[in-house]
C-alpha cells in the first residue's frame, strides 16, 4: 500500500565516494538487511566535546513558542507568536520572560547569529512563505507547522553552548520591542563590501582546502541529493494517500445504500460498511502521522543541507581571503608590516572557523541522526499498528459471517 514508507522503492541505490574517515557515517539508505541506517561512530569535535556534554547534563534555558496570533493592518497581515522562556542563567535579568515575535524577527536572529558565527551550523527556519502542500498563507495547518518549526529553530539555538550565550539571542527572548536592535549594525555600504569579498573570494575559490573540509562537502551533497528524494517521495505517497482516503470515505455510504434494496444482504452489506468506516478512521490517523511527524522532519533536514552548504562556503571564503593576502604578501614590497598584520588575523580567523566547524560537524550530525532514526522508528510502528487493526477489522467481519453462515445450515438442517 502506498502508506509504507520503509520500501526499497524509497531508497534509490546510490554510491559515493566518500573521504575513509566520514563515508562510514553516512546517512546510508541502500542498505536492505536490517536497516542500520546510522552508523554507530560518529565524527568527534574536539573543540566543542566538552562544552556539550556539560551542555546536555545540565539544561539551564527552556524556549516555547506558542499561541499565534493574527494581525491585519492598514499595509499588511501577518502572524505573531509568543516566546515563552525560563531560565536561570546569572546574565539574564529575570527567570520568565513572555514576547510576541514575528517570522521576521526570527529571520533577523539567525542572520545575527550567521553574521557573528559563519562556520556554526544555526538550525534553518523554515521557507518564508510557503510550506510544500499549503497554498493558503494563513491557514490552520500552515500558522500550526510554521508554529513548530520556530519552536525547534529556537531550542536548537538554546541547546547550543555558543549561540545560545550570543547577545542577540538574548534580547531576541527578552526585549519587548526589537526595533530599535534591528537598526543597529553594519550599513549598507559596508554589507556590500562584505557581499562584493565574498564574491570575489568564492570566484577566486580555495587553493589548500584541508581533505576534511572538501570529505564533508561530499558527505553534504550525497546527503541532500538522498533527503531531498526521500522528502519528494513522502510528499507524494501523502497526497496519494490523502486521495485514497476521500475516496474510501465515499465508498462505505454505497453499501449502507445498497443494504436498503437487498433484504437477504442487509446484515454483510452493513458490515463492510461499518468496516469501512473504520478502516477510514485507521487511515486518517495514518495520513496525520506522517503529515505532522515524518514530513516536517525531512523537509526540515533537506532545508538543513543548504545551511551546510552555506556553512562551508563562507569557510571556503574566509580561507580565500586569508590565502590572497598572503600572495599579496609575499610579492609586494610595500606595506609590508601592515600586510603582515592583517595576514595574522586572517590566518587566525581561519583556524577558529575550521575549530567551530569541525565541533559543530560532530554536533549536527549526532542531532540528524537521532532524529530521522525516530522519526523512521515512529512511522514504522504506525505502520504496523495502522495493518494490524485494519486486518483486524475485517477479520472480525468475516468470523461474524461464518458464524451466521453455520447458524443458517444449522436452521436449513432442523427443518
Amino acid at each position: 500500500m502506498s502508506g509504507t514508507i520503509v520500501d526499497s522503492a524509497v531508497f534509490p541505490n546510490q554510491t559515493n565516494t566518500m573521504a575513509a574517515d566520514i563515508s562510514g557515517q553516512m546517512l546510508d539508505l541502500d542498505e536492505d538487511d536490517d536497516l542500520e541506517v546510522f552508523s554507530k561512530q560518529a565524527t568527534r569535535g574536539s573543540a566543542f566535546e566538552f562544552e556539550e556534554e556539560e551542555a546536555s547534563d545540565f539544561k539551564d534555558i527552556f524556549v516555547t513558542v506558542d499561541n499565534p496570533e493574527s494581525h491585519i493592518t492598514a499595509i499588511e497581515t501577518f502572524i505573531t507568536y509568543r516566546v515563552l522562556t525560563k531560565t536561570t542563567r546569572s546574565e539574564f535579568d529575570n527567570s520568565e520572560y513572555e514576547v510576541r515575535r514575528r517570522y521576521q524577527d526570527f529571520l533577523w536572529l539567525k542572520g545575527k547569529l550567521e553574521e557573528a558565527h559563519p562556520t556554526l551550523i544555526v538550525h534553518p527556519l523554515p521557507e518564508k512563505f510557503v510550506v510544500k502542500g499549503m497554498v493558503e498563507r494563513f491557514n490552520g495547518d500552515f500558522i500550526e507547522t510554521r508554529k513548530n518549526a520556530l519552536h525547534r529553530f529556537l531550542n536548537r539555538v538554546a541547546d547550543h553552548p555558543i549561540l545560545s550565550c550570543s547577545e542577540d539571542f538574548k534580547v531576541f527572548l527578552t526585549a519587548q520591542e526589537l526595533a530599535s536592535y534591528k537598526k543597529q549594525g553594519p550599513g549598507l555600504l559596508s554589507r556590500m563590501g562584505e557581499t562584493v569579498r565574498a564574491v570575489a573570494n568564492s570566484v577566486r575559490g580555495v587553493k589548500n582546502r584541508p581533505e576534511e573540509f572538501t570529505a564533508m562537502q561530499l558527505y553534504v551533497e550525497a546527503f541532500s541529493n538522498k533527503i531531498s528524494s526521500l522528502d519528494k517521495v513522502t510528499q507524494r505517497i501523502v497526497k496519494e494517500q490523502k486521495e485514497y482516503l476521500g475516496e474510501l470515505k465515499e465508498f462505505g455510504p454505497i453499501y449502507t445504500l445498497w443494504s436498503g434494496s437487498e433484504e437477504e444482504l442487509v446484515g454483510p452489506l452493513k458490515g463492510v460498511a461499518g468496516c469501512i468506516e473504520r478502516c477510514c478512521k485507521e487511515t486518517e490517523e495514518q495520513v496525520n502521522q506522517l503529515s505532522d511527524t515524518l514530513v516536517p522532519t525531512l523537509h526540515e533536514y533537506v532545508l538543513c543541507s543548504e545551511s551546510l552548504k552555506a556553512v562551508l562556503r563562507r569557510r571556503d571564503n574566509i580561507q580565500a581571503e586569508f590565502e590572497a593576502k598572503n600572495e599579496a604578501l609575499a610579492t609586494k614590497k610595500v606595506d609590508q608590516d601592515a600586510l603582515k598584520e592583517e595576514t595574522d588575523r586572517l590566518e587566525d580567523r581561519v583556524e577558529w572557523a575550521n575549530s567551530a566547524l569541525k565541533g559543530d560537524w560532530g554536533r549536527w550530525q549526532r542531532c540528524m541522526r537521532g532524529d530521522l532514526k525516530s522519526a523512521f522508528i515512529t512511522t514504522a510502528q504506525k505502520n504496523i499498528d495502522y495493518y494490524e487493526k485494519c486486518q483486524a477489522v475485517w477479520e472480525t467481519f468475516l468470523l461474524s459471517q461464518r458464524m451466521d453462515g453455520s447458524e443458517d445450515a444449522e436452521k436449513d438442517d432442523s427443518s
